[in-house]
């Protein structure tokens, strides 16, 4: 008997925490889920647009070397790509071409949906067999599935020819499925690191340092990506060349010959910011209007700096009055999956660009006044490095300490946002998980009574019931 009332207290403790965990759990894994399948989503059509079918290839100088940033088939981080494209194009003395195995839209982290410059045949053909003198590999989904062995293997004919491979922050994962790392030191994202290590144990993983420099190079977080890319240019090209193209891009911590210092990063308490944000809170929906002209950095720094890692806004990517073609500074072709004047939903309105800010503000702050209520924002009108702005809106709009992880995820230099100021931790947040906690018990307790009450109701039926058959019974002479 004290048996069997133990067992009944311990169900119904049981019950009462999974009533309590159950709700939250399923609600922030759900919500993580829908949000991460988000960052690379594929747009709707992936056709090349019609205007731009018949357009020749990008004129190739054969005095220059040439560049390839390597997109894949489902595609590629748009600061581990972006970032480096810039990087070199600044110089002028490269032909600098984003490839993917098919030319198609492909989309970048965040929803920027780009047009390759060539395919990986006609690359192929535009170089008349031979290797290219460097591939960047950002980071691409699922590196090592069958999806991606087109990549692989043409990454790893391309290193057998002679091409110097620039694998930036998790890309490094991409040339390690290829093969092209065993035996060597090699470095990566600091929070990949560790799974790294188990799955391609051949390599000599390294810690704290944007990038390791050998026959193949690589390079720590987003923007230790731009260091990789000057270390080439200045192996290349000397360091003149490395300094004027860090300028081109407004990136201060260049350091010739050797990387910059980098403190060795974990995950602290203060960084489960990232994971409030990814599970329970709210996040507003970000319109970023593409415009022609706008700098590659420029365009990353907003894409990469709210979604990845710090989950703070979903973004999309609207033309400004149309979905026509965008063409980036150095040429890049964009394709908006809408028009900013014409979207619902909307919660801010992002114009990237330092030259946007003065040529085309008055229109579009006229129109979208007009046709959303909103108004525009226009983070790079002051001078600096786009990621500066980027990281300063965020603090202001988000908060401070998601602000402070997401720069430390991108190695941003944590001294550049001294000075910072926004809304502190969200513990509001945390409220959120214990409601649907309570709601759980109150569902659970709710059913629990009825239950009860159907029991005893039926309990009442019985007694009657046998009262009724005792007295015809006891009638019965």
């Amino acid at each position: 008997m004290r048996l069997g009332k133990w067992r009944r207290r311990l169900l119904r403790i049981g019950v009462f925490i999974l009533a309590v965990a159950m709700p939250p759990t399923l609600v922030g894994v759900t919500n993580a889920i829908s949000y991460k399948n988000t960052l690379y989503e594929m747009a709707a059509d992936t056709a090349v647009p019609a205007e731009l079918r018949d357009t020749k290839p990008p004129v190739h100088d054969p005095a220059k070397r040439t560049v390839v940033i390597l997109l894949g088939n489902l595609g590629a981080n748009v600061g581990d790509a972006l970032n480096p494209y810039e990087t070199f194009a600044a110089t002028g003395a490269f032909n600098v071409y984003t490839v993917a195995p098919e030319r198609r839209r492909v989309p970048l982290l965040g929803g920027l949906d780009i047009v390759p410059d060539l395919s990986l045949a006609e690359l192929d053909s535009q170089l008349a067999g031979k290797a290219p003198d460097v591939v960047v590999v950002p980071q691409t989904p699922q590196p090592d599935q069958p999806v991606n062995a087109p990549v692989r293997e043409w990454l790893a004919r391309q290193a057998g020819h002679g091409s110097l491979v620039l694998g930036v922050c998790i890309g490094v994962e991409l040339v390690a499925a290829a093969g092209l790392l065993d035996g060597r030191d090699a470095t990566s994202h600091w929070y990949r690191l560790g799974a790294l290590e188990e799955a391609y144990p051949g390599v000599g993983w390294r810690r704290g340092t944007r990038y390791v420099d050998d026959d193949i190079i690589t390079t720590g977080g987003v923007l230790s990506g731009i260091d990789g890319s000057l270390r080439v240019i200045e192996r290349m090209l000397g360091t003149s060349a490395a300094t004027a193209a860090a300028a081109a891009v407004g990136w201060r911590h260049y350091s010739p010959g050797a990387p910059a210092p980098l403190p060795e990063s974990t995950f602290g308490l203060r960084d489960t910011v990232a994971g409030v944000n990814l599970t329970f809170r709210p996040r507003p929906t970000i319109g970023v209007v593409l415009t022609d002209g706008v700098g590659e950095v420029e365009l990353a720094s907003i894409f990469c700096t709210y979604t990845e890692a710090a989950y703070a806004a979903r973004t999309v990517a609207l033309g400004a009055g149309s979905t026509a073609p965008v063409r980036s500074r150095h040429g890049l072709v964009f394709v908006p999956r809408g028009d900013a004047f014409a979207e619902r939903g909307l919660d801010r309105l992002i114009v990237p660009g330092a030259g946007a800010a003065v040529t085309k503000r008055a229109d579009l702050d006229a129109r979208a006044r007009r046709s959303l209520g909103l108004v525009p924002e226009y983070p790079h009108a002051q001078p600096g490095f786009a990621f500066d702005a980027a990281l300063r809106d965020m603090a202001r709009t988000v908060d401070v300490p998601t602000a402070r992880w997401r720069a430390k995820t991108l190695e941003y230099p944590p001294s550049d946002l001294k000075g910072v100021t926004g809304p502190g931790w969200p513990w509001w947040a945390l409220l959120l998980p214990l409601l649907y906690g309570l709601g759980g018990v109150a569902c659970v307790g709710a059913v629990w009574w009825a239950v009860g009450a159907l029991r005893r109701r039926r309990g009442g039926r019985a007694e009657r019931t046998a009262e009724v058959t005792r007295e015809a019974v006891e009638a019965v002479p």
